[in-house]
This record gives C-alpha cells, sequence and structure tokens, in this order.
C-alpha cells in the first residue's frame, strides 16, 4: 500500500511537504504542488481517512439532523437533506443523516469525533435537542429559527414575510374574506416554529388588512384535506381566498373545493406556500411562494463550513419569500 513516504520520496520533498501540499494549511510553490500531484496520481495515493482525520482534527464529515416524522412531508424533507449533500461535496464533505427523532443520538454523534458540524431541521421554538447542541465543541447550523438562537446560526426561509406576501397579494386582488390551510396540529403542538411563524405572519397581517379571516390546522392526508376545508366554508362562507401550507394537502384540498361546487380561481383563489415544483406539478398550476429547500440547504453547508473556518460568527439568515402568479388567483368575485 502506498504511503505519504513513497509520495514523499518520489517528489523529491520531505514528507512534511506533501502533508502540507495535501492539507492546504501551508503555501507551496507551483514547481513543487505540480511534483507532488504528479506522484500523487502515478502512485495512486490515498490518504487514510483516519490519519487524515487526527492531523487536521477534521473528520471532513457533515451530520444533519432530519427527523422523519408521520406528519412531515418527506418529498420536501429530501429536497432540503439535496441541498446539504450537494453544497457539502463542494467542500469535499460527506453528509451523515440522521432520521430518527432521538436526543440520545443527537449527543452520540456530537459528543464524539464523528463529525466536523452539524445541521439540523425541524426546529422547535424551545427545542430540547438544543442544550445537547450547546454543550459541544462543533458549531451547529439551524435550519429553522428557536427562541433563543444564541451560538447557533440559523438560516430559513422568513415565513410571516411569505403569509404576508400570499395575504397582499389576494388584498391586491380585491379578496376580503380568506383563509389559511395550514400544518397538521401536531407540528403546532411541538411549537415547530416554521409552522407558528406562518400563522403569525397570517394573522397579523389580515388583522392589518381588516379582512376576515379564519386559520384551520390540516393534517396531511385525504381526509385532513376535506375536514380542513369544510371548516373554513362552515367558519367563513364567504371565503373568496385561500393560502395552503401544507403540500401534501393540496391536490385534496383543490378537489374539495370544486366538489363543493367551488370554481378556483372565479369563486375562490388559492395561493400555496410550497416549493415551486410542488406548485407547477399540479393539473392547475398554483400561485405560489416559493420555499426554495434546496438553496436553503446549501446555505446551512456554507454557514456551517465557515463556523469551521472562523471567518464567521453565529448569525441568523432568513431568504426574503418571492411569490409567483399563475392559474389560481385571479379578481374577487363580485
Amino acid at each position: 500500500m502506498t504511503t505519504i513516504d513513497d509520495v514523499a520520496r518520489a517528489a523529491g520533498v520531505s514528507v512534511s511537504t506533501v502533508s502540507y501540499a495535501l492539507s492546504g494549511k501551508r503555501p507551496i510553490s507551483a514547481s513543487t504542488r505540480e511534483r507532488i500531484e504528479a506522484a500523487v496520481r502515478e502512485l495512486d495515493y490515498r490518504p487514510h481517512a483516519g490519519a487524515r482525520a487526527l492531523a487536521s482534527a477534521r473528520t471532513n464529515v457533515l451530520a444533519l439532523m432530519a427527523p422523519l416524522r408521520v406528519d412531515v412531508n418527506v418529498g420536501v424533507i429530501m429536497q432540503f437533506v439535496t441541498g446539504v449533500v450537494t453544497q457539502a461535496q463542494t467542500y469535499h464533505h460527506d453528509v451523515l443523516l440522521l432520521t430518527q427523532d432521538d436526543h440520545a443520538g443527537v449527543e452520540r454523534v456530537a459528543a464524539g469525533s464523528m463529525v466536523d458540524a452539524v445541521i439540523m431541521m425541524d426546529v422547535e421554538a424551545d427545542d430540547p435537542r438544543l442544550p445537547i447542541l450547546r454543550r459541544q465543541r462543533q458549531p451547529a447550523v439551524l435550519i429553522g429559527l428557536p427562541r433563543d438562537t444564541a451560538g447557533f446560526s440559523c438560516v430559513d426561509l422568513d415565513f410571516e414575510s411569505a403569509a404576508r406576501s400570499a395575504v397582499d397579494h389576494l388584498l391586491r386582488l380585491g379578496h376580503r374574506s380568506i383563509a389559511l390551510v395550514g400544518s397538521p396540529q401536531a407540528v403546532l403542538d411541538r411549537h415547530t416554529t416554521y409552522a407558528a411563524r406562518m400563522v403569525r405572519g397570517f394573522t397579523e397581517e389580515a388583522a392589518r388588512a381588516g379582512v376576515a379571516a379564519v386559520f384551520e390546522p390540516c393534517e396531511s392526508s385525504h381526509s385532513g384535506a376535506v375536514a380542513a376545508v369544510d371548516r373554513v366554508l362552515t367558519r367563513l362562507p364567504g371565503v373568496t381566498g385561500i393560502v395552503v401550507h401544507n403540500e401534501v394537502a393540496l391536490p385534496a384540498v383543490l378537489a374539495t373545493l370544486r366538489e363543493r361546487g367551488r370554481s378556483v380561481p372565479d369563486d375562490i383563489s388559492v395561493v400555496a406556500v410550497c416549493p415551486t415544483d410542488v406548485a407547477v406539478g399540479q393539473p392547475q398550476q398554483l400561485t405560489s411562494v416559493d420555499i426554495p429547500a434546496t438553496a436553503i440547504g446549501g446555505v446551512a453547508v456554507d454557514m456551517a463550513m465557515a463556523r469551521l473556518d472562523g471567518t464567521q460568527l453565529a448569525e441568523t439568515r432568513l431568504i426574503s419569500p418571492v411569490l409567483t402568479a399563475r392559474a389560481t388567483t385571479g379578481p374577487a368575485p363580485a
């Protein structure tokens, strides 16, 4: 098996020079680096991962905590995961994916030397995992916004602004009776912050505008969507605009409105808050506020690497929402 000593002899340099060239810790002249790279290719040298981690105090692995609960949309979660994995590759890092809602697993991964940094999703306002992460040496990046962000880098869509954008779009079209069909009750009961921020933005903007508004949680199923739509129609019979923040329920929401004799957008306009591919993948392309899941995952990796390199302190970035009007919104009926 080829060793670093073999590479050093072939390149005519010291072992330490080879180490510096491979790690990038010290500048090496272009000619010396070329000789070393040529020797590495010729000898097919592959640094031992464990030795490299010991030498650099890096494992080149990031942990991603993405609990796959029954009340989350796995398809959207995997878009976040794709963003993390793809961007990690640009930093020559692998990703250790943790899908269990297991606090002991969080401590086991973070307490050892398995990973360089931790990225955590599905963040609750007072998340029980956060004290564990605060005790560890690795930097932690949250895709979400807890009540106390001290010590953490955080990135997420600005869900309050997303809700306001959806409401304002309906207001500009003349709608004065609107509803929000939102996340499942279990998500709200866990105080998962994206869902709470969506509700807060919706209710505050509707109150500011002085329009009739109701919010209904919605289970992520066909029957849950039917029940949520029926509750909206009962509570607000004159509703002309609905914001839907529940990707799984979207098709059933549209189908139920049709079954109840409400045409979209002639009778009721619908705005979805979801990734663009979900919005345009419906038979009737939805006006939507995009959740840029892949991009957010990439930003989380950038923040983790900047923390590791010492080039960035903990900060919070909320991504501004972008609304695209499509086939499901129009002027309020006379």
